[in-house]
């Protein structure tokens, strides 16, 4: 079977127009990682700085970023390819600490055994891997989530969010960690309650002067209805009495270029100023990208609070943190399928099926076998980065089940639009029911396939038209909506249903 080229776009980049900039250019704009990266933990080693976030339903477990600027990020891979034994899913806040040449990432997962949150370790010699997991190292009444580890002089300390799903105030406790990280010494502590019963998570903690502080994100995460903000408290020593700041939240969205933003972590430069990474829903359609990763510089205010530069209103326009940053624009995603491997920016519906790849000969081969109660087959996605983009593919034509294009939220939720059983064919499942939005014949062994979202949600869908060109197949948009999950938004791919045995085969895929 010969394989369609696709033709690539010619570099929308070029030098001259960099060096131009270059100099002038003294703002970036947030978010700094595009795509839905929830829960950012940020580090510095040396001159380079590493950033993880959550993966929740989708696997490989926590990507991992770098940047030598703090402006524009590269992913470098992931906290684990492999998911580790102890865990089922929910895979959460990754926080990533340094210390003594050894990097850890203390991560939320639910345990397999009892469906509850607990905080697992692992451990590497290099910030991008491998990590070595030590399993569960905390397990705390019905939830514990959102670690944080704080070297006090020495002494370890490691705080998280407990009592979350309990008929009580929320709190954020600590605890002496060993000398080596991996084992919780002594009794756990209060240090701060949430008292307003409003929700506080997302904590992150550090020392200037005589002060500790604990800043942390209250209010509700996820979601349409998110109003997530940030807010912070201080005591004279790491274990409290914590004071909240009067003057909270210190950042908050609502108005403006969010619609909500929190929880996160605080990083200083080499020369000593703080910059806070935490995550935002943009305002409006930019909601559809999900909880993306933004940058605000930090600094005291005189009575030994503190404030972003920029205000308590969170805006997407900042200062360049190191003169002569110019920030890149998004190049997209795209995977020919030449390589030996996939492009490391793909993700999978791991709690739904055992997803299988392999790349032969220019061509991917996708198959999956659904999990027990799922239906929805291997979903092969990667994250939005705007709420304006296309997606496109060459499918083989085969007469078993379908291979083709998706917009997926989960194994109940998600758009298909493909070759089914000799058939092009475009359907919607919501809540586990299907529906037929339309129905054709195939024009040749391979089929050219696009769709496009346009503010933020509303789906468009083509079939190539023989001369390169595409050919709408619906008068009418769909609205996609219905496929958001309460703690992600959906992602554009590669789906395919049918026998493990016959996988579906794709010549391309692109997003742009």
């Amino acid at each position: 079977m010969k394989k369609i080229a696709y033709k690539k776009l010619p570099c929308l980049l070029v030098a001259a127009a960099f060096s131009a900039s270059a100099a002038a250019q003294s703002s970036f704009v947030n978010p700094v990682i595009r795509g839905d990266v929830p829960d950012p933990s940020i580090i510095r080693i040396d001159d380079t700085y590493y950033a993880a976030g959550t993966s929740s339903e989708w696997a490989p477990f926590y990507p991992l970023f770098t940047s030598k600027d703090l402006v524009n990020w590269k992913q470098a891979g992931h906290v684990f390819d492999k998911q580790p034994k102890w865990t089922v899913n929910s895979f959460w806040a990754p926080e990533l600490f340094y210390r003594n040449g050894k990097v850890y990432c203390y991560y939320t997962a639910r345990e397999k055994a009892t469906g509850i949150s607990c905080i697992g370790v692992a451990v590497a010699d290099s910030p991008t891997g491998p990590f070595v997991d030590h399993g569960p190292l905390i397990r705390y009444g019905k939830e514990a989530i959102d670690a944080f580890v704080y070297d006090d002089g020495g002494q370890l300390y490691i705080s998280w969010k407990a009592y979350g799903l309990d008929n009580r105030p929320i709190e954020i406790l600590g605890s002496k960690l060993s000398s080596d990280g991996l084992r919780l010494e002594g009794k756990p502590f209060t240090m701060l309650v949430d008292e307003e019963r409003v929700g506080m998570e997302g904590q992150c903690h550090f020392k200037i002067g005589d002060y500790y502080y604990l800043v942390y994100a209250s209010h509700g995460c996820c979601g349409m209805n998110s109003d997530y903000d940030v807010c912070v408290a201080r005591a004279e020593s790491f274990r409290g009495p914590y004071v909240k700041y009067e003057g909270n939240p210190i950042l908050h969205g609502g108005e403006g270029d969010y619609q909500s933003c929190g929880h996160g972590t605080m990083v200083t430069s080499p020369d000593g100023r703080m910059f806070y990474m935490c995550h935002a829903y943009l305002a409006g359609e930019g909601f559809f990208s999900g909880r993306q990763p933004i940058l605000q510089e930090m600094e005291m205010t005189p009575d030994r609070w503190l404030r972003f530069k920029t205000g308590a209103v969170a805006v997407a326009r900042q200062s360049v943190p190191f003169e002569g940053t110019v920030q890149l624009p998004s190049a997209g995603f795209r995977d020919s399928f030449d390589g030996e491997s996939l492009n490391m920016g793909w993700t999978w519906n791991y709690p739904y099926a055992d997803v299988e790849t392999k790349v032969s000969d220019g061509w991917l081969l996708l198959s999956g076998t659904p999990k027990k109660g799922c239906a929805s087959g291997a979903a092969l996605c990667v994250r939005p980065q705007s709420s304006t983009y296309s997606c496109e593919t060459t499918v083989a034509v085969t007469e078993d089940g379908l291979s083709g294009l998706t917009l997926y939220g989960d194994d109940k939720n998600y758009i298909a639009w493909g070759v089914s059983d000799g058939k092009l064919k475009l359907k919607v499942v919501k809540d586990g029911g299907e529906t037929t939005l339309y129905e054709g014949d195939c024009s040749g062994e391979e089929e050219p396939l696009r769709l496009t979202v346009s503010d933020g949600s509303l789906l468009r869908f083509y079939r190539g038209d023989g001369k390169g060109g595409w050919q709408s197949v619906r008068k009418d948009p769909f609205d996609g909506k219905s496929l958001l999950q309460w703690d992600r938004v959906q992602r554009p791919g590669l789906l395919r249903q049918g026998d493990a045995k016959q996988p579906g085969r794709f010549a391309y895929f692109k997003m742009q």
